[in-house]
């Protein structure tokens, strides 16, 4: 046995959430936004047409250990989101959520709302055709740029 390595156990290799595959390429995302720290991208179970997602591209599991920058930068984008939003799809309000427990990996629902039974997951659309999350897609990436 190598002296040096006793008492030390080798980490076990992570799986990537479903969120670094998506933002690896490795499973298909509706981009609507990219940089050098988040991406956004739509959910394929709406809640309400244009429902996206803001991630990190790092891989934090609980938004209390993101870094303040991170969460700073996060929320800007997302606020980013939301305008766009309001314009493409004019909804009484854009509704911010931060739950994280479908996921292990920090993520800010970017929500069009008319009301607040919007925001219920119980709701959400299971059955979003690709057609109608790529045209949601589209609206607010012309409304981004």
């Amino acid at each position: 046995m190598n002296r040096g390595s006793i008492g030390r156990t080798e980490a076990a290799p992570t799986m990537a959430t479903v969120f670094t595959l998506i933002i690896q390429g490795k499973l298909p995302g509706r981009f609507v936004y990219r940089d050098d720290l988040c991406v956004a991208f739509l959910s394929i179970h709406p809640l309400q047409p244009g429902h996206t997602l803001v991630v990190p591209i790092a891989e934090v599991e609980h938004w209390i250990d993101l870094e303040p920058s991170l969460l700073q930068h996060l929320t800007g984008v997302a606020q980013r989101i939301a305008r766009a939003q309001q314009a493409a799809f004019q909804p009484a309000k854009v509704g911010l959520m931060l739950a994280g427990l479908e996921v292990p990996h920090v993520h800010f629902h970017v929500v069009p709302i008319n009301s607040g039974t919007d925001l219920d997951f119980a709701n959400q659309n299971l059955h979003a055709s690709g057609e109608e999350l790529d045209t949601a897609a589209e609206k607010i990436r012309r409304a981004l740029s």
